[in-house]
């Protein structure tokens, strides 16, 4: 397996005036996260609207990126859903392409219990071979999974990582601490990565890194060679971006960022919406001072 760390992109996913999948604005999006340097690229994540996408979009989603990439880095794919056949269907499905992991959510909304999640990531992790990573996200999924349940899945043969997005930071530190060697921890939140970095954490699935991947890649870059002051420098100018992508619900902060640097339509899918006047004139402003506009 290649190693899973650094910076890594939940990638967008763009739609035309007409709310079909913008595949040519995708391609070059792929291609600007590369030229950027980032460590791995995550197709078919939340922030991908990825409950709005088809299956034969997800498919050719997953296909461009790999085309794209040409082996370059790392391709994780997200494969999650509270169902877990489902899982397991499409792991099986895109298998067939050279992704090298598969990022799965804790399941959504059914709120099972800890052994419930421990049997459905166990069923998963026997279904393949393939790397698992595991997402923690309670502000989406309904339910926490714990540490004691991370380091349970932890030593199962294929599950390699988890994204740690419950913004508890005692628990992600205890996953740190005790989990088996051949194990990493990426932070979910952007706002988190110096922190969780400089305590034992691999790297980071960033949403901010669709706007500014150069910078989150330096971030991720300078706590690799413990250079501190260079990091902290970069998170704190960094930290007005981070807070900007979640003022309304991901990815909508983000599509009319890229939107306003001319990369994609600010357009998304029902339920989402796109962004307010508020939200656009802050990300202007930020953009700005970030030198992206």
């Amino acid at each position: 397996m290649k190693e899973i760390s650094g910076c890594g992109t939940a990638l967008i996913t763009p739609f035309t005036s007409t709310y079909e999948v913008d595949y040519p604005s995708f391609i070059a999006l792929v291609k600007r996260q590369l030229d950027a340097g980032i460590n791995f690229l995550v197709p078919l994540g939340t922030t991908g609207e990825t409950p709005c996408l088809e299956e034969n979009e997800k498919y050719k989603i997953l296909e461009i990126t790999l085309e794209v990439n040409g082996g370059r880095v790392p391709v994780v794919a997200g494969v999650g859903s509270n169902y877990t056949k489902k899982v397991i269907e499409k792991i099986k499905s895109y298998s067939k392409l050279s992704v090298d992991a598969f990022l799965v959510v804790v399941p959504y909304y059914n709120k099972p219990t800890q052994q419930g999640i421990y049997e459905h990531f166990r069923a998963i992790s026997e279904s393949t071979d393939l790397p698992i990573i595991l997402y923690n996200v309670p502000g989406r999924t309904g339910i926490n999974m714990t540490s004691e349940t991370t380091l349970r899945l932890a030593e199962l043969n294929n599950i390699k990582a988890v994204k740690e997005a419950s913004g508890v930071y005692s628990q992600i530190s205890e996953i740190i601490k005790y989990s088996p060697q051949g194990f990493s921890v990426l932070s979910g939140n952007d706002d988190e990565t110096l922190s969780l970095m400089s305590t034992g954490a691999k790297g980071v699935i960033s949403v901010a890194s669709n706007i500014a991947p150069g910078y989150v890649v330096e971030l991720t870059q300078s706590l690799h060679k413990r250079e501190s002051q260079r990091a902290s420098e970069i998170h704190h100018k960094l930290m007005p971006l981070f807070k900007a992508c979640f003022v309304e619900s991901n990815p909508i902060p983000t599509k009319a960022a890229l939107s306003q640097m001319n990369l994609i339509k600010n357009v998304l899918r029902l339920p989402l919406v796109s962004s307010s006047t508020k939200t656009d004139q802050l990300m202007s402003e930020i953009l700005k001072e970030l030198k992206l506009l």
